[in-house]
């Protein structure tokens, strides 16, 4: 495995762009303005790990993504001043979350699955 950094790079930044306009633009279906933001972020955990290590395989890169995007999540359960007033801020929400839901985890599996669907497409054009 050998990616290329400047289009995952890009694909990072699309995806945080994303992202971030599916919790800004009103009007979307519920489901998507639910489910679609924390699909993206644990999309954009994949894509960052793959664009860090670029020459690891699919399956540490998602082992990986899993790791850090659940580790985040099961973090919630913590609530100390420090690590709340972390969250409070707009880049530290964005990072940490705000509070534990099950549902989370569901969408991290379907982003980070979507990558490594992406990430095997890719490869077979190659």
């Amino acid at each position: 495995m050998n990616r290329n950094r400047i289009w995952y790079g890009g694909l990072v930044i699309i995806t945080i762009v994303l992202g971030i306009l599916s919790r800004r633009i009103s009007g979307l279906p519920e489901f998507i303005a639910m489910y679609s933001g924390d699909t993206l972020w644990a999309l954009m955990v994949f894509l960052g790990i793959a664009f860090v290590f670029k020459n690891v395989s699919i399956k540490y890169v998602m082992l990986m993504a899993f790791v850090v995007a659940f580790g985040i999540e099961l973090s919630q359960l913590y609530h100390a001043p420090w690590i709340d007033a972390i969250r409070a801020t707009t880049l530290g929400g964005l990072v940490l979350g705000y509070g534990f839901l099950w549902s989370d985890l569901v969408c991290y599996s379907v982003g980070i699955l979507i990558g490594g669907i992406i990430e095997l497409l890719m490869n077979e054009k190659s």
